[in-house]
């Protein structure tokens, strides 16, 4: 009984893989996918599930951190956590990356709007399906929406690719 149940043990003790055996788990890390999120040099899909997992959040002005935010700084801490550095304020965050047009809009794509003042003064973070995640304004929280609704589609600016 005693030797069947080493034998057990050393079989058990050789199926099992770890790095100092030479085998690596797969996969070695595994960032999280979001079906229709193409891959690019930003982890994209890791950065729309931290985005939307800060849905909820209350709009702070000012606000930068998980306690509050305000668009840019929304903006700003999501692409943060991806080593990706945005300037504070939305119309620094216009001048950045590459220009995209409405129809080549991608998951990550920043998207600004002329809401309060011409130019830019409100920014989101594209979803993929018409959708964006943003800080919308101080009643509200850190929600979804259409860019196609009937008050985001007129007060679009443009996109910019950053990262």
């Amino acid at each position: 009984m005693l030797m069947r149940a080493a034998g057990i043990v050393a079989l058990l003790s050789m199926s099992w893989a770890c790095a100092s055996t030479g085998g690596v788990p797969k996969p070695f890390p595994s960032p999280p996918v979001v079906p229709g999120v193409p891959a690019t040099g930003l982890n994209t899909s890791a950065l729309i599930v931290t985005a939307l997992d800060l849905r909820g959040i209350r709009y702070r002005n000012g606000g930068s951190d998980p306690r509050g935010f305000d668009c840019s700084g929304f903006t700003q801490y999501v692409f943060a956590q991806y080593d990706v550095r945005l300037p504070r304020e939305v119309r620094d965050q216009y001048r950045m990356g590459q220009p995209v047009r409405r129809g080549d809009l991608r998951p990550g794509d920043l998207l600004f709007f002329s809401t309060t003042a011409p130019g830019a003064s409100h920014v989101a973070i594209a979803v993929g399906r018409d959708e964006f995640v943003h800080a919308p304004s101080s009643t509200g929280v850190v929600r979804t929406e259409r860019l196609t609704s009937s008050y985001w589609s007129p007060r679009f600016l443009g996109a910019k690719r950053v990262g």
